[in-house]
């Protein structure tokens, strides 16, 4: 293979001492020789900044103040010069031939600018393959007309499975701060809407999963809150961004406020969002959304995702 770029691999970390020595050493011993590591420390107060800095020049360290996941993501990407840019969370792994991996679709595909791949959902005390990601067989994937139809049939893996080209990323970081916790959600939906890519149905990174994940395996209204406020932030800037693709848009929009209607928005920039959102909507759209909301709402929809999530737990 010839083709040999730069790849940069960003770490976001935040107070997770316990895991982030192990994502480090997944980065840095990679098969594919051409990489730099960068570790965006977005103020932990455990050890973390000491575990950073043990590893010296193998790695590029920033510490910074605490400011949200999106704001770690911005100063990751900054600091970052390679052509292809690999996400890692601090509480997840890389399997020691991913980047070679990556390199080898962006060669034999030469119009793409992402690629997505599968992980193994791993319980971190245990060690116990709790499930897989999954999206169908491996091929090049071509979302754009879909998506400004209103309509997507792929739901993207968490942001270990992330990879893109430079040039890609260039056109959505950095980000509102404001997204914090929902930035990767929002560029999984944005990548697509750009640009061609490719799913590759390799098991390629190891998602830790433990008590304190923000939203894996998660239950309760605390989170059904997370949720909703998420899928209707995500919406709210992306239709902001690329208004062209506003069905996409809206359809996110409407399940987030589906999730609302459950639970009752509550908190002042809840409610706020949600009209916002409207304020920017025309009465078809309006309608449209409602209804989407309602659909998602319905006591045998929820049954069937019920069924769905369990299947996945086993």
């Amino acid at each position: 293979m010839t083709y040999k770029p730069l790849v940069s691999i960003i770490i976001t970390n935040f107070n997770y001492a316990s895991f982030l020595g192990e994502a480090i050493d997944s980065a840095i011993n990679q098969t594919y020789p051409n990489i730099e590591v960068i570790v965006v420390d977005d103020g932990s107060t455990d050890n973390s900044q000491q575990i950073i800095s043990s590893y010296g020049d193998r790695l590029v360290s920033i510490f910074k103040e605490n400011g949200g996941h999106a704001s770690a993501f911005n100063a990751g990407f900054a600091a970052s010069t390679g052509e292809i840019i690999c996400l890692l969370d601090s509480d997840d792994q890389f399997v020691t031939e991913k980047v070679a991996e990556i390199i080898k679709i962006f060669s034999e595909n030469s119009t793409i600018e992402w690629c997505f791949h599968s992980l193994s959902l791993v319980e971190k005390s245990s060690g116990s393959v709790l499930a897989s990601s999954y999206n169908g067989q491996s091929r090049e994937c071509d979302f754009r007309q879909q998506m400004k139809d209103g309509k997507l049939s792929f739901l993207a893996p968490a942001t270990s499975g992330l990879c893109f080209k430079r040039s890609l990323l260039k056109q959505i970081l950095p980000v509102s701060e404001v997204l914090k916790l929902d930035v990767e959600r929002y560029i999984v939906l944005v990548a697509p809407a750009l640009a061609k890519g490719f799913y590759l149905d390799k098991k390629l990174s190891i998602q830790g999963v433990h008590q304190n994940n923000d939203n894996t395996f998660k239950e309760g209204e605390i989170y059904d809150r997370k949720r909703a406020y998420r899928a209707s932030n995500i919406a709210y800037f992306m239709k902001k961004k690329l208004p062209e693709f506003y069905k996409i848009a809206d359809r996110t929009f409407a399940r987030g406020l589906g999730g609302f209607w459950k639970i009752k928005p509550r908190y002042p920039e809840e409610k706020e969002l949600i009209d916002n959102y409207f304020s920017n909507a025309t009465s078809l759209s309006k309608t449209k959304i409602y209804l989407i909301a309602l659909y998602h709402n319905r006591p045998w929809k929820q049954r069937k995702l019920r069924k769905i999530h369990d299947k996945n737990k086993q």
